[in-house]
C-alpha cells in the first residue's frame, strides 16, 4: 500500500504550483481547465500571462516528482486543504478496503472505472487505485523522491486519524497513521472538515 498522491483546494494556486514547481522541483505536468465551453488543457511551456488572455479558467493543476503526484485545485481557502488523499493498492487490499467501506455504510464513489472515492466521513475522501501500469510506473520514481511524512491540521486528530487508520487496517495511534512507510500525522487547531495542509518531509 502506498500514498502517493494528494489534491488541494486553495485561492492561491499559482503561488501553490510554483512553490511545488520551482522550489520542491516538481514537474509540472498539465493544467486542466475550459475557455469557454471547451474544456482543454495546456502542457508546460504556456505561462499564466499566455493563458489568461485566452481566457483560460482553470479546474486544477497537475504536478509530479518521483513517487509524489499532487493536483492543486482552485477553491475558498488561501491556505490550502486537503480534498483527498490518493492510495495505490494491491488486488486484495482494494477488495478489503471497500468491504471495510461498506460494512461501516461509507459513501462509495466510482468514477468511470478509473478511480474509486471513499468517504471517511471524517472531512476529507480516499482515492484508491487496484494494481495499474502507469501507478507501476509512477511508483518506480520513489527512487528519486518519496514522500515519508504529511502534516495536516484538524480540528479533531483523533477522529480523522482513526478514520485513515481502521479504513485501511494499518497501525496507528492517536495522531498518526503509518501506511507503507508514510506517516500521516494529524495536528491539532485546525480547522471543521477538510484538513489543512501542515508540512511535508520527501526523501
Amino acid at each position: 500500500m502506498h500514498l502517493f498522491h494528494y489534491h488541494l483546494v486553495t485561492s492561491k494556486v499559482r503561488e501553490v504550483e510554483a512553490r511545488y514547481h520551482g522550489k520542491l522541483g516538481f514537474d509540472l505536468v498539465a493544467r486542466h481547465g475550459r475557455i469557454g465551453e471547451d474544456m482543454t488543457s495546456f502542457e508546460p511551456g504556456r505561462g499564466w500571462r499566455e493563458l489568461d488572455e485566452l481566457g483560460f479558467k482553470l479546474r486544477l493543476t497537475e504536478l509530479e516528482r518521483g513517487a509524489v503526484n499532487v493536483v492543486v485545485q482552485p477553491g475558498q481557502w488561501e491556505l490550502p486543504r486537503v480534498d483527498h488523499l490518493g492510495f495505490a493498492l494491491d488486488d486484495d487490499e482494494f477488495v478489503e478496503t471497500l468491504a471495510r467501506a461498506e460494512m461501516r455504510e461509507l459513501r462509495v464513489q466510482e468514477h468511470g472505472g478509473r478511480r474509486t472515492f471513499v468517504s471517511t466521513n471524517a472531512g476529507y475522501r480516499l482515492e484508491l487505485h487496484p494494481p495499474r501500469e502507469w501507478l507501476d510506473e509512477l511508483l518506480e520514481g520513489e527512487r528519486e523522491l518519496r514522500l515519508a511524512e504529511l502534516h495536516l491540521r484538524a480540528d479533531d486528530p483523533e477522529l480523522k486519524a482513526a478514520s485513515l487508520g481502521e479504513l485501511l487496517a494499518v497501525p496507528y495511534t492517536s495522531t498518526s497513521v503509518e501506511i507503507g512507510g508514510v506517516v500521516v500525522h494529524f495536528v491539532p487547531d485546525g480547522p471543521q472538515g477538510r484538513p489543512q495542509l501542515h508540512a511535508e518531509l520527501f526523501v
